[in-house]
């Protein structure tokens, strides 16, 4: 592409411009593969960066103990919302509880058991609500406090006091305080003693059903279900946050011990949950990109066939130019310029594009994508090559033709 002049970059605009509407349909592939690549890569690293600032948020001492696949049973709840995304298929029991609590170094732990229920408040119910059953220093080990109220103080199944997570007390109660009214849980009456603050709507993140959720005591979720409830999770914290890792790998060695050698549960630290969640959805990621890719692939074909087309067509004017002493260079860099910013505009506009569906989604959901300038940099850098790779074709052709042959077509 040596000695492009103005007139060949004016004259490859002019070429485009007076076929807008063709043009805009060569570029359509570029910008959907474009807008793909860019939304799909902010999204996954805003969701890093929420994951990383709720951790933050509720502390890097937590340790997360859950079966290695779980599945709550009758659960109409989605899987994704409830456990991460995890298909879980067995419950821990009550000596796991015991044996966490009393391993060396933990300050305190607490179990979360989960079901779904009929739940009714003086203004709506949940015809499958969720319904959490947990210890009293719940609230002490995930850093987060009741708004309204207290929070549950007994272990007892006797105890017929309820929290509301902040979203179940604005739907089941609307604009009632719901402190020390009655609540329906499967026709069974209980006390609303409390509101949580709100947790974090993380993507992939557990906590955020916690919102819709009702709290109950750990033994009252157990004479509901007749002892079949389904504990999906146990949370502890280390007596000092240093120590974090230490007591990970030794709850870890006193739960195979219990489990007879066989490994069917996971121990996980913040940051070992955080590179679990990074994972997933980095590979995520990399499979939607090369989807994404071959739009781009195939927005290059119709660059490449629609400049064929453009290289018939003007044949003639091809013959003319070269008859009054344009050079095989020229003729070779015009077409090239043309294929080159048939591309470069397809990218342009797929980055505004995906700049804007960005915002729209900051704006009406719980994502908040993050656009990181190299890789916007990167992919105007893969526009502009798949215009000079699939417009070589066509622009080679055209330089080639002999320029009796060119005049002489119609």
């Amino acid at each position: 592409m040596r000695s492009i002049t103005k007139g060949q970059i004016k004259a490859a605009f002019d070429a485009v411009k007076h076929t807008k509407i063709r043009s805009f349909w060569t570029m359509l592939g570029i910008i959907i593969g474009v807008t793909s690549v860019i939304l799909v890569i902010s999204i996954s690293e805003g969701v890093k960066q929420q994951i990383d600032g709720q951790i933050n948020q509720s502390g890097n001492d937590v340790i997360t103990i859950q079966p290695a696949s779980i599945n709550v049973g009758g659960s109409s709840l989605p899987k994704l919302d409830l456990l991460s995304g995890l298909n879980i298929t067995g419950s821990l029991s009550h000596s796991d509880i015991a044996r966490v609590s009393n391993t060396k170094g933990v300050a305190e732990a607490t179990p979360l058991s989960a079901m779904t229920a009929k739940i009714r408040g003086n203004q709506s119910f949940y015809s499958s609500g969720l319904v959490i059953g947990t210890y009293p220093n719940f609230p002490n080990i995930i850093d987060n406090s009741v708004k309204d109220g207290g929070f549950l103080t007994s272990y007892s199944h006797n105890s017929n006091n309820v929290v509301l997570g902040d979203q179940a007390a604005a739907d089941l109660f609307k604009e009632s305080d719901p402190i020390g009214l009655p609540l329906l849980i499967n026709g069974r009456t209980y006390n609303v003693i409390g509101i949580m603050h709100s947790f974090p709507a993380t993507p992939l993140s557990s906590s955020s059903v916690f919102n819709k959720a009702i709290f109950i005591s750990y033994a009252n979720s157990e004479s509901l279900t007749n002892n079949t409830i389904t504990t999906y999770r146990i949370l502890a914290k280390p007596k000092k946050s240093s120590q974090t890792a230490a007591v990970t790998k030794l709850i870890y060695h006193n739960l195979l011990i219990g489990h007879g050698g066989q490994a069917d549960f996971t121990v996980l630290d913040q940051s070992q949950s955080l590179a679990d969640n990074s994972n997933v959805l980095n590979l995520t990621t990399r499979l939607i990109i090369i989807v994404a890719s071959i739009s781009l692939l195939v927005g290059g074909i119709g660059i490449m066939n629609v400049m064929l087309v453009s290289v018939t067509e003007r044949m003639h004017e091809i013959g003319i130019r070269k008859a009054i002493g344009a050079t095989n260079s020229q003729i070779l860099n015009q077409f090239l310029l043309e294929s080159i910013m048939l591309s470069v505009v397809g990218g342009f506009i797929g980055i505004i594009l995906a700049v804007f569906i960005d915002v729209i989604l900051r704006l009406f959901s719980n994502l908040n994508p993050v656009i990181n300038i190299e890789v916007v940099i990167i992919v105007c850098l893969v526009s502009a090559l798949i215009g000079i790779v699939f417009g070589s074709i066509p622009a080679l052709k055209a330089a080639r033709k002999d320029p009796v042959d060119a005049l002489r077509a119609e």
